[in-house]
């Protein structure tokens, strides 16, 4: 555990890329207790200049003594670097908060939604794993339900922004756009398919059960969240031409009858849900609305009138904050408010 400080010193690792620039916004934005700030990343960008709180910081190189007297790291730099990097970070003493799929199915380290399961903080062992972006969104709205009425299973399809790729991907988004609408050929680099103007029902790998890996994330890492094997999950992943904000359709049963009037008012009490759902004049979720915001926003909440327990609902949350930054952010305050 960390020791109890007025302030601390706090690395972010993948700082230049889009989750470690939001990870150094939301730093600043809440006023964490940053005694001082260390910023990491690849070699190409040893050297640039990242800004927080009006300062100049200079990006380094890891080495091994690297995080000798750092409190805490915000890893965001990918699953290879996380695998050699976490553990020597956190045998120098530092508390790791990753955000790749390296440690997320580890039965050692806690996979933590803030919301949802902070008490598995206490039994981390120097790293604490991020969930993936459309499963934290999801975890937020389904554990209020699943207290109040036990969730039997859950069926989701997901609305993917670009960005959860990373920043070639939403450079690539912008360049097809602007081919497109010139009447220039496009190329695509890091999607198969073209992305602007289109959807792609595929995001990471095929497995040989026909799902993808982030389709089976969704599914093993719900249950590793919420602490409940039983709650059957499937999801069909879609990347769409949205440069911010995931969206996601869920179709939940439940084990108790509960009305959409119902799950308005638990969700309306429930920490980092935003009940925004009065479609009759047009209200309901959508990413540019949501984009910049903390909250997952959830509307379109109805009946499934073809079986007996089951709840339709719309969300969108900002892929890069609750999905990554933020969600790792409030993690490290966990951790920090913990300390007796």
């Amino acid at each position: 555990m960390l020791k109890k400080k007025k302030t601390y010193i706090v690395a972010v690792v993948g700082a230049t890329g889009a989750v470690g620039n939001e990870m150094i916004r939301t730093l600043e934005a809440r006023n964490f207790p940053v005694e001082k700030l260390r910023l990491f990343a690849s070699e190409r960008s040893e050297g640039k200049v990242l800004e927080f709180r009006e300062t100049g910081i200079k990006v380094e190189t890891l080495k091994k003594n690297s995080f000798e007297g750092i409190d805490i790291a915000l890893f965001s730099a990918g699953a290879e670097r996380s695998r050699i990097w976490a553990p020597v970070a956190a045998a120098s003493g530092c508390v790791v908060v990753d955000n790749s799929s390296q440690w997320r199915m580890d039965p050692g380290v806690p996979l933590v939604v803030p919301e949802v399961n902070p008490h598995d903080l206490e039994w981390h062992k120097g790293i604490i794993a991020n969930p993936n972006c459309s499963t934290i969104q999801m975890v937020v709205v389904l554990k209020p339900i699943h207290d109040a009425a036990r969730i039997k299973r859950v069926v989701v399809t997901t609305f993917q922004a670009v960005s959860g790729t990373g920043q070639k991907a939403i450079d690539e988004l912008m360049q097809q756009t602007k081919d497109l609408l010139g009447f220039r050929e496009v190329t695509c680099k890091v999607y198969p398919h073209q992305i602007a103007f289109n959807v792609l029902p595929h995001i990471d790998k095929f497995l040989e059960n026909g799902y993808t890996k982030e389709e089976m994330k969704m599914v093993n890492e719900t249950k590793k969240i919420m602490g409940d094997d039983s709650i059957q999950v499937t999801a069909t992943t879609v990347r769409v031409p949205v440069f911010r904000c995931h969206s996601e359709s869920l179709n939940i049963e439940t084990a108790k009858k509960i009305t959409p009037n119902e799950v308005r008012a638990i969700l309306s009490g429930a920490p980092g849900v935003i009940v925004y759902d009065a479609p009759e004049k047009n209200i309901y979720p959508i990413p540019i609305d949501v984009a910049g915001k903390d909250g997952t926003y959830a509307g379109r909440i109805r009946e499934d009138d073809t079986i007996d327990n089951g709840i339709n609902m719309w969300i969108v949350a900002d892929n890069l904050l609750k999905g990554a930054a933020l969600n790792a952010v409030q993690i490290a305050e966990r951790l920090i408010g913990m300390d007796a």
